[in-house]
């Protein structure tokens, strides 16, 4: 990885700018707009208290309650991080949110790859990462992060979440809470800007989600046992089923009971 620049060391911190909006179709969508019309700045925050349209990873919707959770996009400038290493920006994401959650839960936080955060077998937020890339090089990223906060009540369609009021039994100031997140973020940055890796790598597969368990996946029509080693520095999952093989996270789906 480059070394960055004293420019690049002297960035906003991570949500210094924060635009709060009432309602949205989708934070990450807005952010994207403002790059692609060449106004973004790093670090700027958009957090929406309702997002008609919310992005989930795969296509899907990314439902949340009215005012009652983290809706929250971010815009980076990630021009020194090369295409080869992009993934380890989801690597300083996934710790970033991991960290702010580990602040009010001591135990049963994990990342569940490619793009969770659980609470044992428990969904509680969702990070959704889409960058800009221009003449084969990264540019910008949009680090869109919903995670839920004071909401008690899921749909059935999303059965397996649980939310931090539930675990703790507590009620959050959401703005206040969202700072905090921003907070945590930022160091991640920092440290991922700083160029260690290894020790950001090593992090994110100690706190993997069933890490050297038995998981259940499914390929095509066909579901099968194996147990997680890991995940590799190109963001494959690494299993072993009498085997070691390596999937994209287009290959394969998890199965969780």
């Amino acid at each position: 990885m480059p070394k960055p620049s004293t420019q690049q060391k002297s960035l906003p911190t991570i949500g210094s700018t924060f635009i709060e909006l009432t309602s949205i179709n989708s934070t990450n969508t807005y952010a994207m707009q403002q790059i692609k019309a060449k106004v973004a700045e790093h670090g700027v925050a958009y957090f929406a208290h309702s997002q008609t349209n919310g992005k989930g990873s795969r296509g899907k919707t990314w439902h949340s309650q009215t005012g009652n959770n983290i809706i929250l996009s971010t815009t980076l400038q990630v021009d020194w991080l090369s295409l080869q290493k992009q993934f380890y920006l989801s690597i300083a994401v996934s710790l970033a949110t991991h960290d702010f959650f580990s602040n009010y839960v001591q135990n049963g936080i994990s990342i569940k790859w490619p793009n969770d955060i659980y609470y044992f077998n428990h969904k509680i937020a969702g990070i959704l990462i889409e960058n800009n890339v221009k003449a084969n090089k990264l540019a910008w990223a949009v680090v869109g992060i919903g995670a839920n906060i004071n909401q008690t009540i899921f749909p059935d369609s999303v059965s397996k979440a649980i939310s931090l009021s539930l675990i703790t039994k507590d009620n959050y100031d959401i703005i206040d809470i969202t700072h905090q997140l921003c907070n945590c973020l930022e160091k991640r940055y920092q440290q991922l800007l700083s160029g260690n890796e290894a020790a950001l790598f090593k992090e994110y597969n100690e706190k993997l989600f069933k890490i050297n368990e038995k998981i259940k996946l499914k390929k095509g029509d066909v579901i099968f046992n194996c147990t997680l080693k890991g995940v590799a520095e190109n963001g494959y999952l690494l299993v072993k089923n009498g085997k070691e093989e390596a999937f994209d996270f287009d290959d394969i789906t998890w199965i969780i009971e």
